[in-house]
């Protein structure tokens, strides 16, 4: 990518390339319009060791993996990738424009897929996803009558060990030396229950020859074995972006979006994990190409609306086909029916 002082201009600029910034931009790039994706790199789904819950991918699957796929395909469909991290936005007449660190972008729609970042506890800690893990609706049935532990000191921690009661009855809870922060009720409910509360911090870790967890150490010299577990710290989204769109931000940091994606700002949309709502690749990618269709009812040339139809008079041959010669080409190329 060459660096350049006049914005690259497109119809979409999708900001994040993972599930759900890659949903929102095939439903884009298929649907006729200019599009790019703008992408730092790295993200949650990155992190993935192994897909799940996602129908007609094999669990063997990294989420790197499933993300090369995803922008060869875009790729395929005339989609643009740039590797750059968008520094910040501003409105300049009708269009958005994005300043990112080695290049700037000019579009009608943008799409935003900044995600969240888990916030991690302090090590020593096991190697993520080979027994430190924050997905609790992906990874559960990895644990399945295996002990497992649960790394936090407040209401949502106590939440997730009772869960995990559901698929094994080895649970911990460890709250690392931390005042714990919930009620005299979540109190009670932990009583209530077969989950042993451990406050001694952890000072080692040993791992299997696999690179799994095997067990914890703790600062009285306690050892206990686990298969892996879940920390419960909270998250930081990255929402700096949509603030200065003007879009309004939930109390917890999301982005507000209605059902199709569109924010409180014209022509801004948020998907996936920096929106309301379970973290899940399926809900990302279907939060993506809800965005992606809206937009392409926002966008489209055709059917033109009767007042118009009155204003420029009827739609002449030449000005149809509506998608851009370079889709139109690149689509043409890509289907091989008959061949």
């Amino acid at each position: 990518m060459t660096e350049s002082n006049e914005p690259s201009e497109y119809d979409v600029v999708v900001v994040g390339g993972g599930p759900a910034g890659q949903s929102a931009a095939l439903y884009a790039t298929r649907l006729g319009h200019r599009t790019a994706i703008v992408d730092v790199g790295g993200g949650r789904a990155a992190m993935i060791q192994d897909v799940h819950n996602l129908i007609g991918v094999p669990e063997d699957d990294s989420g790197m993996e499933l993300l090369q796929t995803g922008r060869e395909q875009l790729e395929g469909y005339g989609c643009d990738f740039y590797r750059d991290r968008v520094a910040s936005c501003s409105r300049e007449g009708d269009d958005i424009r994005l300043v990112g660190n080695s290049n700037e972008y000019s579009a009608t729609a943008v799409v935003l897929a900044t995600g969240f970042n888990d916030v991690r506890p302090e090590p020593p800690l096991p190697r993520t996803g080979r027994g430190l893990h924050y997905c609790l609706h992906c990874d559960a049935h990895m644990f399945v009558d295996e002990p497992v532990y649960v790394m936090g000191h407040g209401e949502s921690a106590v939440h997730v060990a009772g869960i995990m009661l559901n698929f094994t009855d080895e649970v911990d809870l460890l709250t690392r030396g931390d005042d714990p922060e919930w009620s005299e009720g979540t109190a009670e409910t932990i009583e209530g229950h077969p989950i042993d509360v451990i406050h001694e911090d952890i000072a080692g870790v040993q791992n299997g020859e696999d690179g799994w967890l095997k067990t914890l150490e703790f600062a009285d010299g306690e050892i206990r074995e686990y298969k892996g577990g879940f920390a419960m710290y909270g998250a930081e989204y990255n929402n700096g972006l949509a603030r200065e769109l003007g879009c309004a931000i939930n109390d917890d940091g999301t982005v507000e979006v209605d059902d199709h994606g569109r924010t409180s700002a014209d022509n801004v949309y948020a998907v996936g994990d920096l929106t309301p709502g379970h973290n899940q690749l399926p809900i990302a990618l279907g939060a993506g190409a809800k965005a992606g269709i809206d937009i392409h009812f926002s966008l489209r040339d055709f059917p033109r609306d009767p007042d118009v139809l009155d204003a420029q008079g009827p739609v002449r041959d030449e000005e149809v086909p509506g998608i851009p010669d370079q889709l139109l080409e690149q689509a043409v190329d890509f289907h091989t029916y008959g061949e």
